[in-house]
Order: C-alpha cells, then sequence, then structure tokens
C-alpha cells in the first residue's frame, strides 16, 4: 500500500494533495489558536511529498511548515525564536530522513527489477535461491532443465532438485564467495542427472543467499571419450582454443545474457560486427546454439571472464 502512494505515477496527486494539506493544517491551527497548536501535524504532508522532492525543497517546506506553526502557536512568544529552531530542525530531519529510506528502497527494488530481468533473458540455467532454500527467481532453461511437475520452480525447495547447493547456504558472518561443484539433480519427473553448478553468495541485507548456473553434464560423462570428473577441468583448459581480445569481450557478455544488439552498444561496435565475432566463436567452440555457447565458456573460459 505505501509503496503504492510514493509511486511515481502519484507524483501529482501526492504533491497535490500535501500542498492541500499544509493550507488545511495552517487554517485549522489559526481557527483553534486560542485554544491549542496543531503544528505537529505539518509533519504528514512533509512525509507525503518527501517522496518526490528534491532536499533543498524538502527543506524549504520544513522551514515554511515550522513558520506557519509559530505564526498560529498560542505558545509564550518569548521563546518562540528556540521553538521556531527546534521546529525547523524536527520537520526538515524528519523529511529528509522520509527521503533517503524512500530513495533506498526504490535502489534496492531498481537493483532486484535488474536481475530479475538477467535471470530470466539468460539462455543459460539461473536460479537465485532465498535464506531459506527456496527459489526465489529462475528462468525457462532452468525450468526446462529441472522439469517440475507443474512447470514453476519459484516457491520450491532447491533441495528437491539440487540436495547439495542447499547445504551451501551459510548462516554465519563470513565473507562471500564464488566456487564451482558436480553434483546429482534431480528432476521432477523422477530422473537424475549430473550436473556442473557455478554458484555465488551474496547477501540481501543480513539475509544469506546463493546465485546459481546450473549445467547437465550427463552425456559428456556417458561418452566413452569423456575426460573423468577429476581432470575434466585441467583438460578444458588445455583443449580451449586460443580466442581474440573481442571474442572474449563478446563471449563475456553472452554469458551475461546480452542481446546482440546491447552487445554492440557496450563494445562500441556495429551488430553485424558482434554477429561475425559470435559465428567465429561458434566455428572455434564447435557448437551451434546460444545455450552451447555459454554452458562452453563456463567450462573452458571461466578464468578468463
Amino acid at each position: 500500500m505505501f509503496e503504492r502512494i510514493w509511486d511515481q505515477r502519484s507524483r501529482t496527486t501526492v504533491l497535490v494533495a500535501s500542498g492541500t494539506a499544509v493550507l488545511a493544517i495552517a487554517g485549522l491551527d489559526w481557527w483553534t489558536k486560542p485554544y491549542f497548536s496543531l503544528g505537529f501535524l505539518y509533519l504528514f504532508p512533509i512525509m507525503l511529498a518527501a517522496g518526490f522532492l528534491p532536499r533543498w525543497a524538502i527543506v524549504g517546506l520544513g522551514v515554511g511548515c515550522a513558520l506557519l506553526s509559530e505564526r498560529f502557536s498560542n505558545l509564550d512568544p518569548s521563546d518562540s525564536t528556540i521553538r521556531l529552531i527546534f521546529e525547523t530542525l524536527a520537520l526538515c530531519g524528519c523529511g529528509l530522513f522520509t527521503s533517503e529510506v524512500l530513495r533506498n528502497r526504490r535502489l534496492s527494488l531498481s537493483s532486484q527489477e535488474r536481475l530479475r530481468v538477467l535471470v530470466e533473458t539468460s539462455p543459460a540455467a539461473i536460479v537465485t535461491i532465498d535464506e531459506h532454500g527456496f527459489i526465489e527467481l529462475t528462468n525457462r532453461a532452468a525450468i526446462e532443465l529441472m522439469a517440475p511437475r507443474d512447470g514453476q520452480l519459484i516457491g520450491y525447495p532447491i533441495a528437491a532438485f539440487l540436495p547439495e547447493l542447499h547445504h551451501a547456504l551459510r548462516w554465519e558472518d563470513r565473507p562471500q564467495f564464488r566456487t564451482a561443484m558436480q553434483c546429482r539433480g534431480h528432476r521432477g519427473n523422477g530422473e537424475t542427472f549430473l550436473a556442473d553448478v557455478w554458484f555465488s553468495s551474496y547477501k540481501d541485507g543480513a539475509k544469506p543467499k546463493l546465485a546459481a548456473i546450473i549445467a547437465d553434464v550427463s552425456e559428456e560423462q556417458a561418452h566413452p571419450s569423456a575426460p573423468s570428473s577429476s581432470n575434466s577441468v585441467a583438460s578444458d583448459q588445455q583443449e580451449r582454443v586460443a580466442l581474440s581480445t573481442r571474442e572474449l569481450d563478446a563471449l563475456r557478455l553472452v554469458v551475461q545474457g546480452l542481446a546482440n544488439k546491447e552487445i554492440a552498444s557496450r563494445m562500441e561496435i556495429s551488430e553485424s560486427a558482434v554477429k561475425n565475432t559470435l559465428q567465429q566463436l561458434f566455428a572455434k567452440t564447435e557448437v551451434r546454439t546460444r545455450g552451447q555457447l555459454v554452458r562452453v565458456a563456463l567450462e573452458r573460459y571461466r578464468d578468463l571472464l
């Protein structure tokens, strides 16, 4: 409810309501001046307007409301200067505090939205896990990989699909970390698969969380020529083809889930040059799709990315 009040679409309505409230309080305070003072009510319109006004305007509004409060006060005039100073500090401080709280909230929501877009648009299977081990965000690739029965992963415990990943959540106050592991995964239909998981820990406030990229490597392990798990990383490092600086830059942005147009903007080259670079990457890594390219990038080039 409160987020709707300070939504940018409500800016005009809230500012008009705040101004009207200031005038109404001033009128009521003038009418009740012989009996009691209502200056404290100015806190509410200031808090409403603080979500949309710059700091200097909040200070100006606070000073104006303090002057109105003192003008219609029924208290002893001899103490008016000191009272005016304290009223100004209280009103301005309340408005600035509200403004900072709302600003931090908007920044948090903005970063969450960017993370959601990145997860949902990435060709790699990505999940984020909350402090209780439940999946918070996911994308189509992760749903296809883990095949939940109802087609939804959000809200389900990660332990039902990747039990080892659940144990990676750490409640202790320790530094964040990034690592990789190979573990057994379970699909919603009862099938099991061998998964390579690259994950990192982070904190949302004081809550520990995980973000993970998951790849199914069952076919590679089943192939007779596939390297054993003990030397697979070393083998990938030896067999990988050298990439140019432009190819590495493009590969890094592909792993981040960016489209060709976005990659071209980041690298400051044309979109056709991006397509040519990707074709070179497809040829060098011997893959045909973007998803396969992401997987090869994470397996063979992650130290360079």
